[in-house]
């Protein structure tokens, strides 16, 4: 017979997912409301979205996979809009892995970033298109659109010495490719002793889940947004390898 107290324990927790799920929906539904259509279709199809008071136009490429824009980079945007005090982009030198259409990039400079936007290829004219469209004369610093292969020659593409990012940014990045081990380790490289990652998934498959797993290894991994509704986390990452917690603690 179910006991009073075990009665309680499952209304307070029915409670709390209650709670969770309104939350999320909220979240959710503020994030993709800052996503708009052209009310004229013109010869240029695009679409269109509003961050830091500003219309930004996106173009996609649909004959190229990572130059669609997934949900996943306009809540990463949203949540560098929406947490200024704790995460003030003004003057940090950012790097954006797969940088696709390029909306994290033209957000993340018009918060006042030095943004370096990477990519394969393929997704470069696209993506320049786009950074250049939307930041010309409204940013203090000129978006670098360049070319970066995971796992391929990233230390001769930014040695340490002379390349230091305050933030690692990556929207959707991990998915079912067969490029996972190069992203950990470009992860691994650029991500310094005071670099922070701020990475947006959707979840899809299993090698999401495990690539997780792998990343905490490595990393310190602290959950910012969930979104069940949109299959998607938020994640802000940084390093917890044995010679920074020695540096730290020399230091303390």
């Amino acid at each position: 017979m179910e006991t009073q107290q075990s009665k309680g324990k499952k209304e307070d927790s029915k409670t709390k997912e209650e709670a969770g799920a309104a939350v999320d929906a909220e979240l959710a539904q503020a994030i993709m409301a800052r996503c708009f259509h052209p009310s004229v279709i013109g010869p240029e199809p695009w679409e269109g979205y509003v961050f830091n008071d500003l219309q930004i136009r996106i173009k996609e490429s649909t004959d190229i996979y990572g130059a669609v824009l997934w949900p996943s980079a306009m809540v990463l945007c949203h949540f560098l809009e929406t947490n200024q005090d704790k995460h003030n982009l003004m003057d940090k030198n950012v790097i954006e892995l797969g940088a696709g259409t390029g909306l994290v990039t033209i957000v993340s400079s018009l918060l006042g970033a030095k943004v370096t936007s990477t990519d394969l290829p393929d997704v470069l004219g696209n993506l320049q298109y786009n950074v250049m469209r939307n930041t010309k004369g409204r940013c203090k610093y000129i978006p670098l659109v360049t070319e970066l292969v995971w796992g391929q020659g990233v230390e001769q593409r930014f040695p340490r010495a002379t390349h230091c990012f305050d933030y690692i940014m990556a929207a959707d990045v991990v998915y079912a490719h067969p490029f996972l081990e190069e992203l950990m380790d470009t992860f691994d490289y650029l991500c310094q002793e005071n670099t922070q990652i701020l990475w947006a998934m959707r979840f899809r498959l299993d090698p999401e889940n495990s690539f997780v797993d792998r990343f905490r290894q490595r990393f310190h991994l602290e959950e910012l947004y969930d979104l069940p509704s949109l299959s998607i986390k938020l994640y802000r990452a940084w390093r917890k390898d044995k010679r920074t917690q020695d540096r730290r603690e020399a230091a303390a």
